[in-house]
């Protein structure tokens, strides 16, 4: 590895055309912050940074694939706008429509905790963005919750429990039922307690 400090990435490439083992794993390292530069500075719908950290290592891979020495480029040059491309193709994949189901996934329990509280709000707002899959799954799961709605909760809780799920607030509810705030937050802990 030391003998490749010395020289220069073009004749590190030239070497690797000749068939000298190692070159390609040196200049991944080499090139690795970099990747890493670049992949922080944009964001992957469902994704993390990691995955485009791996699809910029990606495109360096294609860099020392395909670099050419006779195209006036340097490979540092060259790498920078291979990574760079790599990382763009795979931001605009992620936000093409066909993903769409897979970047809106949401679990209908993020964690324990969301179970021992009943769900409630994450089953209700997420029902609409999930996969199909999912949907499937999940559907005698949602008219046996309807039907616990239906049976369990009086016509008060019903009410508020509609505006609630239309994204009104304690206020806003009180407001367009004529009550006091304070009985319209009542009614929803009961509901969610009934519900659990």
């Amino acid at each position: 590895m030391e003998e490749y400090l010395k020289k220069t990435d073009e004749e590190l490439i030239a070497l690797l055309r000749s068939g000298e083992q190692g070159i390609t794993d040196y200049l991944m390292e080499k090139y690795k912050n970099l990747v890493r530069k670049k992949a922080k500075a944009l964001y992957l719908i469902g994704g993390d940074n990691d995955d485009l950290i791996q699809e910029g290592m990606i495109g360096l891979f294609k860099a020392i694939r395909d670099y050419r020495a006779d195209r006036e480029s340097s490979f540092y040059h060259f790498a920078d706008l291979c990574i760079a491309r790599q990382l763009y193709t795979a931001v605009e994949a992620s936000q093409r429509k066909k993903h769409a189901p897979l970047n809106s996934y949401v679990p209908l329990y993020a964690d324990s905790e969301d179970a021992e509280n009943g769900g409630l709000d994450n089953i209700l707002s997420s029902v609409e963005e999930l996969n199909p899959e999912k949907i499937v799954i999940n559907q005698e799961e949602l008219q046996a919750f309807q039907k616990k709605v239906e049976d369990c909760l009086s016509d008060m809780e019903k009410e508020v429990l509609a505006y609630y799920l239309q994204g009104l607030d304690y206020n806003q509810i009180a407001e367009a039922m004529g009550k006091e705030p304070k009985a319209i937050d009542n009614a929803l802990q009961r509901l969610k307690k009934k519900l659990k």
